[in-house]
């Protein structure tokens, strides 16, 4: 029987990097893969691009309003795996679906994705809520915070000072750097920190 599974970890981890090494092995070998992404993550359009170098272009591109379980026994049948980029963007109903792909089409199911929101909170994703709920098999990919301890949390930062609130979109206007870090839980809280004496110090010097 086919199997869902989630592999996810902080950003920089080489989620994206591994998938591709998956769809290599499986075409390397005569076998049909088809790759895709949702339209949420807008970054380098219907591309997966790779820090390193290695990209390769989706078989398509979901809205949140797809059915994945319709799209692929329609279109896609033939193909010996599903693999799918950024799955926390996925909706829980879409993750039900890619199950169902599992179960009724017998085509395995390798999603990758962030498990928390920049904001430390694992309903933060609702999509990789719910494949941590239902996934046949879940693996973390590790990661290095930049003090060498094992990074576990996704950090934003406005023009080089992280920011714990916000929405979870955040489009980069160019006016304000936005940057994502991933560090260990304890840099998480020196950087808080060091935010929270910053804007202490920022208002008193407007307050005088």
């Amino acid at each position: 029987m086919a199997k869902l599974y989630f592999r996810y970890g902080a950003m920089g981890c080489g989620k994206t990097m591994q998938l591709l090494q998956v769809a290599f092995n499986y075409e390397e070998r005569g076998h049909k893969v088809c790759v895709i992404k949702p339209k949420t993550d807008t970054k380098n359009d219907t591309k997966l691009l790779t820090r390193i170098g290695p990209e390769r272009e989706t078989d398509f591109c979901f809205s949140k309003k797809t059915n994945l379980f319709k799209k692929i026994s329609e279109n896609y049948s033939d193909v010996h795996c599903i693999l799918v980029d950024e799955s926390q963007f996925l909706t829980p109903k879409q993750a039900d679906e890619l199950m169902l792909i599992t179960i009724k089409l017998d085509i395995p199911v390798i999603a990758y994705g962030l498990r928390l929101n920049f904001r430390r909170e694992d309903g933060g994703f609702e999509g990789a809520t719910r494949l941590l709920q239902i996934a046949h098999d879940i693996e973390e990919i590790k990661t290095i915070c930049e003090c060498g301890k094992k990074a576990t949390h996704n950090a934003r930062f406005l023009n080089d000072r992280l920011v714990a609130d916000g929405p979870d979109i955040l489009i980069d206007d160019g006016k304000s750097k936005i940057t994502y870090r991933a560090i260990c839980p304890a840099c998480y809280e020196k950087y808080l920190h060091e935010n929270v004496i910053y804007l202490r110090n920022k208002k008193n010097v407007h307050s005088n």
